[in-house]
């Protein structure tokens, strides 16, 4: 039994007569009349009554197009639902992500996401660097946004472009010495009390703090671990020490910290974009698109990684 029976048993009901229901079909009515003998001889039983006025359906044959009717229903829903997938209109998307990223690009790119593909399931989860990148490669998370690239086993089958730059700051409390300051250097730092991200959860972040600061630097060993830049603020707010973290953390400021800069000026890891390279489905496409519009250069860096002319 195929759908063109069914589609048309309904138009003999609709129009009951062999001539004018094989008109609205495009048919001939012979090959009309043997596909209704076919159907009925499959389902075993007599579907129209042939009347000198008009064909009829028998109390079977309503029985069975009140099922046709739902079938062809069904699938015409199937050929919608199955191009709204392949257009990445639904489906769904597990998002790790530092803490750091939902001060920049994430706000812009997933508020778009959301308002463009209301019907995909968004799965966000806040993870440290370490914990997404291995989520990832263990295929528990669709893409990541990271501090560095992703390293160790099942990283080289990971797609990974820069969407976003920045510069380590530091921030202290409104009533510590170095408020009025604007900017504080090295040496200031190796005398204070710190408040940095913790080293095996981001370990592109210690390493780099490990060269500006020197290797024998007690004020890093001894620092105090926050696990956010949401927490090295508050920290610092509260005069545990200074903290040290992106520039993007000024676009969150909050009452009793202030800002300064470092110098020299030194360059954080930058927030790098991951996914499987074989991940080809069609909501990843979509939201990769949205990158590409919301971080300037991504469109270039994901064409040569996937090898797009």
């Amino acid at each position: 039994m195929e759908a063109r029976h069914l589609r048309y048993a309904l138009a003999l009901a609709e129009h009951g007569h062999f001539g004018r229901a094989a008109r609205a079909l495009g048919i001939a009515q012979p090959p009309l009349s043997r596909q209704i003998a076919d159907l009925e001889r499959e389902t075993g039983t007599r579907l129209f009554d042939r009347t000198r006025q008009g064909v009829l359906p028998t109390a079977a044959g309503e029985a069975f197009l009140a099922r046709a009717r739902r079938a062809l229903d069904e699938m015409a829903a199937a050929a919608v639902d199955a191009g709204r997938a392949a257009r990445g209109e639904t489906g769904r998307l597990r998002l790790g992500f530092i803490a750091s990223a939902l001060l920049d690009p994430l706000p812009d790119v997933l508020g778009r996401f959301g308002r463009e593909r209301p019907d995909v399931r968004l799965e966000l989860h806040e993870m440290a660097s370490r914990h997404s990148a291995a989520a990832l490669v263990a295929g528990e998370l669709d893409v990541a946004v990271t501090l560095g690239p992703p390293r160790g086993a099942g990283a080289e089958h990971l797609v990974s472009v820069p969407v976003g730059h920045d510069r380590l700051i530091a921030v202290v409390g409104s009533t510590h010495p170095y408020a009025g300051q604007a900017s504080v250097s090295v040496d200031q730092l190796r005398r204070q009390p710190l408040i940095v991200a913790a080293g095996e959860d981001e370990p592109a972040v210690a390493t780099g703090l490990r060269a500006l600061l020197g290797e024998d630097a007690a004020a890093l060993d001894g620092a105090t671990v926050a696990r956010d830049v949401h927490t090295i603020m508050g920290l610092a707010a509260c005069g545990i020490g200074i903290g040290l973290g992106p520039s993007r953390m000024r676009s969150a400021p909050r009452p009793g910290i202030r800002f300064c800069e470092v110098t020299p000026r030194t360059a954080l890891p930058d927030l790098v974009l991951s996914f499987a390279d074989r991940d080809r489905s069609p909501a990843l496409g979509a939201f990769l698109d949205i990158v590409r519009d919301n971080c300037p250069g991504v469109g270039a860096a994901l064409d040569r990684r996937l090898g797009h002319a």
